[in-house]
This record gives C-alpha cells, sequence and structure tokens, in this order.
C-alpha cells in the first residue's frame, strides 16, 4: 500500500551508486535465492510497493534460514547490531502455519504472538523467542504472490516452508526508495540484494 518505484529507477540507482545486476526472470530468481538462503546466505528483498506499517511483510524484508541456531547472532553481527535477546519473526505458509505454531487462524500483518509447537522449536530456533513464542506472518495465495513463491520454493528444498523475516533497515526507519535500500545494503555484510527482478551481489566478491 505504500510507494513503488519501477525497474528503470532501480537501474538508475544502482548505476549512481557503481554497483552491477543480473536481471533474472521470477522463476529463475525464487530458485536462486532458495538456494541461496537454504545455504545460509541473508538476503535483502525489496519489491513492489512498500509495507504500509511497522512491520516487513515481504515488500522490504531482510530474509534468513530460519533452521540455523547461529542466525539470530549472524544477523545482529552482519546487518542490526541490536541487543541479542530482541526476537526475530517467522513468515509461513498460511495453510501450513498450524504445522509449526498454535495458531488459530491466519495472522498476515506481523502483528500477534502465538506458541511455537513443541515438535517445531528445534526446527526453528531462529525465530523462537526464549519463552516459546513467535510473532508470526502468515503468507495466503493472494496478497503477496511472488513472496509467497520464495517460501513455496524455500519449503519444497528443505521441507520447512517458514523464512526469518525482519525489517530492512540497520537502526533507521525501513528503507523506501531504491537508493535508500543501496545505501543500507552497502552498510552491511548481507550477501544479496534483490531489486524487483534485479540481483545485486556484493562488491568485490564471488557474489558480485
Amino acid at each position: 500500500w505504500g510507494p513503488a518505484f519501477s525497474e528503470d529507477h532501480c537501474r538508475h540507482a544502482l548505476a549512481e551508486a557503481g554497483l552491477s545486476s543480473q536481471r533474472l526472470t521470477d522463476a529463475a530468481l525464487i530458485k536462486r535465492m532458495s538456494d541461496e538462503l537454504a545455504n545460509g546466505r541473508l538476503v535483502f528483498w525489496f519489491q513492489d510497493r512498500m509495507e504500509w506499517g511497522p512491520r516487513a511483510l515481504g515488500n522490504r524484508s531482510l530474509l534468513a534460514d530460519p533452521r540455523r541456531e547461529d542466525m539470530r547472532e549472524l544477523i545482529n553481527a552482519k546487518v542490526k547490531f541490536r541487543e541479542p535477546f530482541r526476537p526475530f519473526a517467522p513468515a509461513v505458509l498460511e495453510e501450513r502455519a498450524a504445522d509449526y505454531f498454535e495458531t488459530a487462524g491466519p495472522s498476515p500483518f506481523m502483528q500477534f504472538t502465538h506458541r511455537v509447537r513443541p515438535s517445531a522449536k528445534g526446527l526453528l530456533p531462529a525465530v523462537t523467542h526464549v519463552d516459546g513464542t513467535a510473532r508470526i506472518q502468515t503468507v495466503d495465495r493472494r496478497s503477496n504472490p511472488k513472496f509467497r513463491a520464495l517460501l513455496e520454493a524455500f519449503g519444497n528444498k528443505t521441507g520447512v516452508p517458514v523464512l526469518l523475516n525482519t525489517s530492512f533497515n540497520v537502526q533507521e526507519p525501513i528503507v523506501c526508495t531504491p537508493e535508500e535500500a543501496i545505501q543500507c545494503f552497502l552498510r552491511t555484510q548481507v550477501d544479496w540484494l534483490v531489486l524487483g527482478n534485479l540481483l545485486v551481489g556484493r562488491p568485490n566478491s564471488r557474489n558480485a
């Protein structure tokens, strides 16, 4: 429901920052990023219209593998620089949420905490808070098709259709424009920046 930016705008912002990009189809992008996430990489995910509200919901998000015990510490070291006790939240396919969380229905805006099922705590250490809860976002088939497709691909690869989803920012308001996204990317050690269908690796690295 917030502002959107064209691919030309994104390309111009990248050129101004001296960064190159590779344009991928939706299918190729989803495949590539699900593989990277499953391999422990961090991904800044910038898509379409900005979220309106306090939570990243898959359009201005930092995404990561929730199965890794060390992911919280990794994100705090490379990106967020915040207190280690503060939890990160999971995004999950709406129809699979009850497999992992004690929830009575959809929670599309990441507003409410739910208990993580005992059987899932070992599967989702990076998004399970110390009290055994998680503030979940359920993703349906209509509201965000590309983010939904990424969750499905990650689930097909790992067996867990859940991603750690936190806001695209570093001690600042959530990014809005491509320029803000690029500046934030360059200040961190996140492996990949995705602007729409443009894939950007770290400068002077194997990803670039």
